[in-house]
């Protein structure tokens, strides 16, 4: 399969539509082997993928580690990667104190610390050079400065200030001299973005499930903007973290928590009409974020190969535009939401 590619942003940089997420890989939502991340990887470059997400946060490091093990033979011209800055990786020191929301499962001896500045951005990409064994990143974006994370607006406001006043000059640097190819942030909030676009010159937004088919509040303010200011979205979180992925019922997650039952319905009331048209949930919920204009790739995350070849074969359904057309007419659609009808 070929998949079909488009534009980030205003840059010279062309990504597929599908895109490999590399949170799982690091140890996210189980644990797998380092073989089996690579095993992957190469399984979303045969099938045709060319866009490549990880972050230093992702295991402490194991995301990368794994990401450039897999890609660093791969011919480098072929592919897009991308990774992200806010966190610099520490060896742990004796009796150092571990942060409240650490990882268990990260890389073993290595300890995060958030840091925005000039000089956090130049480190953290420089570790990420040596993690992954690369000597080229094309998209660095500026992670996790939004309150889904941070909890705390005054904190959330000083990061904020950080980035813009400190981190996005090391950034916008190394566009200007060609060492990236684009710079963005990724988030879990439509309105964050926003804030960011507005402050920033930016090229991308990576965005963590508020515009999917369960959930479309990114549809008025935030992806109209990225309209106008020819900045490109890449979806993270398509499936919103599992619900979307079909077979609803108690115990599907939502934001990687337990579903609001409210939700839950909402989701089955979508899997029932999309059974009567033939198609699988998880088809719809791949292929509908792609029918706006500001859309340039979604980027599932997968725990195996098995994973990954049901992402490209959910790429491949053909979705009969009466299916958009019964979800806006039972009101779980946005009546304004781009889609082929």
């Amino acid at each position: 399969m070929t998949l079909a590619t488009r534009q980030v942003g205003k840059t010279q940089l062309e990504v597929t539509t599908l895109g490999l997420g590399g949170a799982p890989m690091g140890g996210f939502r189980a644990t797998i082997g380092d073989r089996e991340a690579v095993e992957l990887v190469d399984e979303a470059y045969a099938a045709g993928v060319r866009y490549f997400d990880t972050s230093p946060f992702y295991g402490y490091g194991r995301s990368e580690l794994r990401m450039g093990a897999a890609l660093r033979e791969k011919p480098r011209g072929d592919y897009v990667l991308s990774t992200k800055i806010g966190r610099v990786m520490h060896a742990r020191r004796p009796g150092e104190q571990l942060p409240a929301d650490f990882r268990e499962n990260g890389l073993p001896g290595f300890v995060p610390e958030f840091d925005y500045t000039y000089d956090g951005v130049m480190r953290s990409l420089e570790q990420s050079h040596l993690r992954l064994g690369l000597s080229r990143i094309d998209i660095a974006l500026v992670h996790d400065v939004d309150f889904w994370t941070i909890k705390d607006r005054e904190i959330l406001d000083h990061r904020f200030r950080t980035v813009m006043g400190s981190g996005f000059r090391a950034l916008d640097e190394l566009r200007k001299a060609s060492v990236i190819g684009a710079i963005g942030v990724g988030i879990n909030e439509a309105d964050t973005s926003l804030r960011f676009i507005q402050a920033g010159d930016f090229d991308c937004m990576l965005l963590a499930g508020r515009y999917t088919l369960l959930e479309q509040g990114a549809l008025h303010e935030f992806l109209p903007e990225c309209v106008n200011r020819g900045v490109s979205v890449i979806l993270g979180g398509p499936y919103n973290s599992g619900i979307l992925t079909g077979g609803v019922g108690p115990g599907a997650t939502h934001d990687y928590a337990p579903a609001p039952a409210a939700l839950i319905e909402k989701a089955r009331r979508i899997e029932a009409i999309c059974k009567r048209h033939g198609v699988a949930l998880g088809a719809a919920a791949l292929q509908f974020p792609l029918f706006h204009p500001a859309l340039c790739s979604v980027i599932p995350g997968a725990l195996s190969a098995r994973e990954v070849t049901q992402n490209v074969e959910r790429m491949k359904v053909r979705i009969p535009a009466d299916l958009w057309g019964e979800l806006k007419h039972e009101k779980l659609l946005e009546a304004d939401a781009p889609t082929p009808n």
